[in-house]
Parts: structure tokens; sequence; C-alpha cells
């Protein structure tokens, strides 16, 4: 993905001598049985404090003091959603969550323009059943444009509304909803909505509407809904960060306290149905394997089985030792992957399973073994110790949550959604208790009560689709219309007072000046995290950035190894030796490796980048020894078992299977060798994947091999952030690793000396048939490394393609609607960088999209290179941005990693402000045209070959069809 350079980070380094390794053997001691820290007190720690207060129009305000990032979260949250979308309207809320990105009446013009110049981080808007939510994370110091914005666009909006504007977001929104259709599996959605709710019900149709019903929208039509549905008084403001009440009370009231309220909402009735009989339906679509689903609907939040059902989910296909993993995957291997969820809207919701059928197996065999499960389940109930992990392992993420102030998961949105749907911020702590507290019995009782009602039994097979996402109508159920289960609501707002008893704040006198953007007030420098240094004995270094507030370390674990360590005879090791190692060590079989994780709240991932191998551990800071342990057991024990490697060797091909079947991916494996040729380190299939007939053959010995090669502690990284210190990482480190002898043989190194093919502009076809939208993916290698200072070049890229207002995207998505965004990036690993350009567009645009790229491109390069403004924007964006692009902990992480391994100066990121601000418009235009970005281009395009090849002729281009992707290959 697009590089970002503000992750290249500077800091000072602090340099630990380790202390002396044990001496013990090579190998790390197995994971100990150890009592984790309880879950009581894990609960505890999970507190969003907050103030609140009312304005006389009825707004209610939440107010979060967070101090630790010069930044503020701003959420605000509409009870209006495509539940409240009347018969002939679908798809309304949504489109009108894009419009409100089109300007307002004080505020003409995209959004995001003002936003990206003040540094916004995490600002977007979303549409679901319930709700319609807009957020950004400003710095301190912009606060007040930030209200600005939101408040016009809640209190003058319509006069910015244009039949163009509107034109436009419905040619973008059903380019959404074709890309959305365009993914294996892309009808799902329509079918369970449309079966479990009958028509009329509000959550029969789909958030993304229809074709027809989006087209039909007039002028009238939305501003009658904006009119209806987006007054304060339907709204919830949160203000989390760097603001203190009284500010908040001010700032709030100055600008949203003059806008007057709408009219009351209409409650919505939405009963939870039941279908009369079990129904079963079989669809075909581009996907690698049989899928089976189980959907029953269940209540929504605020009913006292929630929780129940919700940790019904988890412990039947939710956690990593979940019943389904281990008896239909692990045990019988009829299933190559499974998953049960619950889905909670406001008033309903659905429970659902799913399991991916085994090549080989017989689908009845696995269906059958599949609904047996469900009914234990229901029978037999769960245990003590299933309920206490599942219940860990929610409170783990609700503890990583608080890392975040804004975006979609965060402080803010969280104590929004309690609001809104239970009127009670703290709905998230009634939810953790009532987890804490729930029985077995009351699991079970719950899943008794929902799941033994009629199912909705959906096989998706592979094969040609026959039924389409964009004029669908209602699936007719025969008989009467489903009825109405009783509901057994627990209501957690009881519990508190309701949020109503806010003080109320006075109304202005008058609306505040609108002719100008609020001046930016003073802007916090990056307080980045002093990089703390190490090295044990045995050659492996250490790297901490310590970082308070949040009870949790990450880790990450690095070798110099990745994608381009794969042997070029073998490709596919790798990825098969990282699930092999999923799949147990010496002393933990894969169910006790899960649920050693569990009961610690723990969670192990091994990954691979173009360059790296890496082994990542999200810890709760009262599990850090026993979770450090489990890591190193993880790393160096791998058991590499026979019967496992079977069973995860299915899976990897399943997996190559599937990306045969997925759009981008399917460009990637052409792209890849094409640019770099096959002999390349780079010039294999970014997913690591590898062919079927390789991955049939490996063995273990060839996965210890690799382990053994690349896998050394003297080629180790360890980087830590958290709540920890270095003494104590030191420590852990010298017990989990200090007696990991390096080994005696040179270190192995990949060879990039390696000739690069010349460009060779041309089109490749990949034909794949009945497609809704064609997947353009365009790239070229650069004469740049990923370690070489790409600051300019990258802010020259942010102009053509890289932000949201960049020339492609603003062309393609926002003048001509053809398709929901597109972007150019420069995928730069530690060596050979590449540009690239992605564009997934609509299919009768194929041709037009590339001859309109390749012009954007063209007139950038040449007669058309960027404006003052454009510079001005992206250098603000930058550099205003910094605090925020460092919010949480994984941010931090991603930075310190970046200084390491892309060998970059510890005081590199102060020294980026500077850099930014002394570019000019004439280095960008250097910067980017000495590269020739457009030159020898090679555009890979994955769509219906049938319709699309015409369009492909006309370019001029050489046209290429690439051999039909098969499954297996």
């Amino acid at each position: 993905m697009r590089l970002n350079t503000r992750l290249l980070i500077a800091a000072s380094a602090l340099s630990i001598m380790a202390a002396p390794a044990a001496a013990l053997a090579n190998q790390a001691a197995p994971a100990a049985e150890v009592a984790p820290a309880p879950l009581s007190e894990l609960i505890a720690g999970v507190d969003i404090p907050y103030e609140s207060f009312k304005l006389e129009n009825g707004l209610t305000v939440l107010v979060h003091e967070d101090r630790k990032t010069p930044v503020v979260a701003v959420s605000v949250w509409y009870a209006v959603g495509s539940k409240n979308e009347p018969k002939g309207k679908t798809g309304f809320a949504h489109l009108f969550e894009h419009l409100m990105f089109n300007g307002s009446e004080n505020a003409p013009g995209d959004f995001f323009e003002p936003l990206q110049q003040v540094g916004a981080t995490d600002f977007n808007g979303t549409t679901w059943f319930d709700r319609t939510n807009y957020f950004e994370t400003v710095p301190t110091g912009a606060l007040d444009r930030a209200l600005f914005l939101e408040s016009d666009r809640m209190g003058h909006l319509l006069g910015a509304v244009t039949q163009a504007n509107l034109d436009n977001q419905i040619g973008v929104v059903q380019n959404e909803k074709r890309q959305g259709d365009n993914q294996p599996y892309g009808m799902v959605d329509y079918e369970q909505l449309e079966t479990l709710y009958p028509s009329g019900h509000p959550y029969h149709h789909s958030t993304i509407g229809s074709m027809d019903d989006l087209s039909g929208a007039t002028l009238d039509d939305v501003k009658g809904w904006f009119t209806s549905h987006y007054g304060p008084n339907n709204a919830v403001l949160v203000l989390a960060g760097d603001i203190d009440l009284a500010t908040a009370k001010q700032k709030v009231n100055k600008w949203f306290g003059a806008i007057p309220a709408g009219p009351a909402i209409e409650p919505v009735n939405a009963p939870v149905p039941t279908l009369d009989a079990p129904v079963t339906k079989v669809i075909y679509d581009q996907v690698a394997t049989p899928r089976i689903y189980r959907y029953w609907a269940i209540p929504g939040l605020n009913d006292k089985d929630a929780v129940p059902l919700e940790m019904a989910g988890r412990v039947l296909g939710g956690l990593a030792s979940s019943r389904l993993d281990n008896e239909l995957v692990r045990g019988k291997q009829l299933a190559v992957a499974v998953v049960a969820s619950t889905s909670s809207f406001e008033q309903a919701g659905q429970f659902e399973v799913y399991a991916d059928l085994k090549p080989g197996v017989e689908l009845a065999d696995l269906e059958a073994a599949l609904d047996a499960e469900i009914g234990k389940m229901i029978a037999e109930g769960l245990t003590a110790d299933e309920l206490q992990r599942a219940a860990t392992q929610y409170a783990a993420a609700e503890i990583r949550g608080l890392d975040t102030l804004g975006g979609f998961n965060g402080k803010a949105p969280t104590l929004a959604q309690g609001l809104l749907y239970s009127d009670d911020p703290e709905f998230y702590k009634k939810r953790l208790a009532r987890i804490a507290s729930v029985t077995p019995a009351e699991v079970q009782d719950a899943a008794a009560r929902w799941l033994k009602r009629p199912v909705f039994k959906l096989t998706v097979m592979p094969g040609t689709r026959k039924e389409g996402g964009e004029n669908r109508g209602g699936y007719v159920i025969a008989g009467d219309a489903p009825s109405s289960a009783p509901q057994y609501f627990w209501n957690p707002a009881s519990i508190a007072g309701p949020i109503s008893a806010a003080p109320v704040v006075a109304a202005p006198k008058a609306d505040p000046d609108r002719s100008s953007l609020p001046a930016m007030g003073d802007l916090a420098p990056l307080d980045f995290p002093a990089i703390q240094r190490a090295v044990l004995d045995n050659g492996m270094q250490i790297y901490l950035a310590r970082r308070e507030g949040v009870p949790m370390v990450t880790a990450r674990l690095s070798f110099d190894a990745g994608a381009a360590a794969d042997p070029k005879d073998a490709l596919g090791t790798q990825s098969l030796m990282l699930q092999a190692m999923d799949a147990g060590t010496t002393s933990l079989d894969a169910t006790e490796l899960a649920i050693a994780q569990e009961r610690l709240g723990a969670s192990i991932n091994g990954s691979a980048s173009r360059d790296n191998t890496s082994f990542t551990l999200s810890a709760l800071e009262p599990n850090l020894g026993p979770s450090f342990a489990l890591l190193a057991d993880y790393v160096r024990n791998p058991a590499f078992d026979g019967d496992e490697l079977e069973r995860v060797r299915s899976q990897q091909l399943n997996r190559i299977n599937a990306e045969n079947t997925q759009p981008l991916a399917l460009a990637q494996k052409v792209l890849a060798p094409a640019l770099y040729g096959p002999a390349h380190p780079y010039g294999s299939p970014p997913s690591g994947l590898g062919s079927a007939d390789i991955v049939s053959g490996l063995t273990t010995q060839d996965l210890r091999e690799f382990h053994a090669t690349w896998l050394r502690p003297d080629t180790a990284r360890l980087y830590v952030v958290g709540d920890t210190t270095m003494e104590e990482v030191v420590e852990l480190a010298n017990q989990a690793f200090g007696n990991w002898a390096r080994p005696g043989t040179p270190a192995p190194a990949k060879n990039f000396d390696i000739a690069i093919p010349a460009a060779k502009p041309r089109v490749i076809l990949i034909d794949r048939p009945a497609s809704p939208q064609s997947l353009i993916l365009a790239g070229k290698v650069i004469d740049k490394k990923g370690t070489d200072d790409l600051v300019t070049l990258d802010a020259a890229n942010s102009v053509l393609g890289g932000s949201f207002l960049s020339r492609l995207n603003s062309d393609l998505r926002e003048t001509k609607g053809w398709s929901y965004g597109v972007q150019s990036l420069l995928m730069a690993p530690e060596e050979n960088v590449a540009f690239a350009v992605y564009a997934p567009v609509q299919a009768d645009r194929t041709g037009d999209s590339i001859a309109a790229l390749r012009e954007d491109m063209s007139k950038f390069l040449t007669t058309d290179g960027v404006t003052e403004d454009e510079l001005v924007r992206t250098v603000n964006g930058e550099v205003r941005g910094l605090p925020g692009t460092f919010e949480t902990s994984g941010d931090v992480l991603g930075g310190l990693v970046n200084i390491v391994e892309l060998d970059r100066p510890d005081n590199y990121y102060e020294l980026l402000p500077g850099k930014y601000e002394a570019l000019t418009p004439a280095v960008l235009d250097q910067a980017a045209r000495e590269q020739k970005l457009d030159d020898g281009l090679v555009w890979v395009v994955v769509g219906d070959a049938e319709s699309v090849r015409p369009q492909l002729d006309q370019l001029g281009l050489p046209v290429e069809v690439a051999k039909p992707a098969r499954t297996g290959e």
C-alpha cells in the first residue's frame, strides 16, 4: 500500500546492555500452566470516564478527557439508518451520508479538503441499519474548524445540495454496490436479510439499497429526508481527547447552539421474526469451495439474551479453540474453515454459522456434522472454562479498543453507541459485567430458545452466478408472513441514571460568523516516545518505545526473511510453515495452544511481508510474563507434526483456490512477475501462498529447514510498545530467548542482484465472467529503494493519486462517477520500489477509465503539474497530522519498525516537518517526472472479457489474455 512517510520515525535511543543469558539447552522452555489475571481485574481496567451536557435544541454532548496526545476525536452520530427508509427509498440513508461530504452552504466543496488541511486522521462516515455517523480526529488547535464543519452540515446543508452532486453520488454509491457484489460470496447478505426478515420489515433490505431506488432518488426526496432526520435532537456528539468540559461547552454551544431542533423521529417497529418453517436455498458464485450457512434472527443489543447468544457464538465458532474448529477442522477434518458469530443491531440481529467444505469431503457429511455440533451445544451446554476463555477474549478486545480515541471502534464511538442504542454511554461496562457474570446455564437456555426455531440453510456452490445483486426482489417465503417471537428485555440503562439528566446549556443569541473557516489554533509538535535499545548475548536486538495509559503491550519479533526468502522452486514454503506453526508446539497441540492464548487474553499471529517474517504478540499487561513465554514456545518449538501438516496443507490449497476467485488477488498474481520478472525475489505473487502443485509436495523436513535457516536469534529484532520498562523486557527476553544459541553458519541472504525486465507497456486481461465491475491494477518498477528518502516522491504521489482529493480519484469518482475509489501508491519494500494504480470501475467504462487515467497522468507529468493549493494541502496534512498518526500503540510500533528496518536516522521524524515545508511545486514535479511514472505501465484488467475486450482494443496498447484461472493453480 501507499508508503506513509509519517511512519519513518526517529527518536533518541537509550542503549541498555542485556544481562547474560542463562546456560540452558537451545530450546525455549515449554509454556508453563499459569494462572492468568482474574477476569474481574481485566474488566476493572476498562473505563472511559465522561461528562455530559445538552443544548437547548436537544443535541446531547459527551466529553472524555485524555491528554496523552494533542488531538481531539470528534464523533457525530445520528439516529437514522437504513431501517428508517420507506418502501421505494432503499439506500437513502447511505446516499445522504455521501452527499453530506460534498460541502455545505458555508463550506462549499468536498469536506475532505479542509479536513486534510488541518491534518485530520481517522476521518470518514458510515451508515448502518440503525445510525449514520461522521468522525474525524484533529489536532487540538483545529477543533473549532472541525466543529464548524460538522455544525454546518447539520444546520446549513440544503443550499449546497445540487442536482449535479446528487447525480454524481448516485453513481458513486452504485459503484460501491457493484464493488461489494463483485466479491466472492457477494450475494450472501442479500439472501440472509431477505429471508430472515419479511418484506416490509426494517431490516429486510441491505443498507446499500437497490439500484432502481438509488436511480430514482430526486432532489426533493433527499431534501425531505434531511429535514426529517438530521436535526440536533436526533444526534449525539462525542468529543474525546485533549479537551475538558468547560471548553467543550463553550465551543459546542457556539457552533451548534443556534441550529433549530428538527421534528421528532417516529419510532421504528422492528420485532424479531421467526420463520414458519425451515428454508433451504442453494446459490452459485465464483468461490473456491462450497460454503454452508445456518442463520436465525435473534434479539437486539438490549435483550437479556444478547450476551448469552454472543458467548454461544464465540464458544461454538468464534474462538481458535472453538467447538467447530476442534470437531470439524482439527478432528474429523471435514472443513477448512468454520465461523460462528452474532450480528447485533439495536432491535434485532442474526446468529450466523458457516463452514467451508474441505476438498474431497461429501457436502452431506459436513452438513450433518455441523448441525450435530449446534444441536450438541443446545442439548449439553458448554463448560465454565469455555465460557471464561470467551469472556476473557472479549474483555481483551475491549481493552485494546481503549487505545484509540475515535475512528470506527475507539472511545468516542463506544460512548456514542451506548447512548444512541441503550440510552447509556456506559453500556459497554454493563455489557462487560454481564459477560463476566453470565453462566453456562444461561447460555444454554438462550441457545435453546433461539436456535431451536426454524433455520435458514444457505449453500453457496462454485459455479456461474445465476442471480445478481443489482436488481434483486425480496425473497418470498411460502406461507404466511413470519411471526414475531417473544422478546425478553434486559435493560442495562435502568442500572444508571438516564442521560436525559445531563445539564442543559442555554442557546447562544445568534449563529456565529460563518463567512470563513475558523483560524487554526496553536499546534503541539509530535512527542514520540524515546526508543530504548538492548542486545542479548545471542545477538537478538531489542527496541522499546514505552507507552503508558492502556494496560497492554504489543510486541513484534521480526526476522530478515519474508516472501522474498521463499525458494523459487518451492514457493509457498514460508506460508505453509507459518500455518504449521499455528498448529502447535512440541509441548502444546493446536487446541492447547489456542486455549493458552485465550486464557491469557493474548493473541499471537505469524505473518510475512516482502522482506520480513514476523510474529506479533498482543498481551494484557497483567499477563505479560506468561504471554512472552508462550510467544517463545510458539516461535522456537514448532511441532511440525505430520498429521497436522496435512490439515493445514488442505487449508492453504483452499486459499490458493480462493485467490483465483478474488479480483485483486488475481491481478496481483499476474502483475508481480510481469513487473519484476519471475526470478526476482519480488517477482512472486505477494500473498506468498505459492502454487498448488508445489504446496502439495512440501514435507515437514522442508518446513524445518526453512525455519532453521531463516528464523535465528542473530537476525531477530524484538520490538516492544506498551506500559512496561526495558528492564522488564530484557528480563523476559532472556528468560524466553536467552538460551537460543546463534548458529555457527553465516546468516542467509536474499539475492537482489537480478535484472528487472525493461518496462513493456501493455494490457493483460484476465477473464472473470459475469463481473459487474472490472478491477484495474497497473504498475511499473521505478529507480528507488524503500530505504531511500521518499518524502518528496510520496508527496507528489499524494497529489496524483495517493489521497482522496487526488487528481485520479477526483476525476474517476467525483467527476465521472465510474468508480467507488481510485488510488495510486508506492509499493515500497526495502529494495526495489514499484509505482501502482488501483481502480475498480464499472464494467462498461473499463476502457474509458484506463484512457482517463492515462490522460490524467500524462497531464500531471507534463503540462499540468502540482499547484500551490495542492502543495499546501499536502504539506499541511502531513505536518499537522503527525500527532494523530501516532495515536495508538500499533501506530507507534509501525513507526518503530520503520526506523530500524528502513535504516532511518534517530532524528528522522523531528526533521520531517522541515522536509515537507521545504517542498515546492517544482520540486514535486521534478520528483514525479524523473521517475516517468506513466511510462511503461503494465495494465492488468480482471473482468468479463466478452464485454471488456472490445473496449481495451481501442486503447492503442497491446492486449494479452492471461490463461484463465482455475482452482488449484
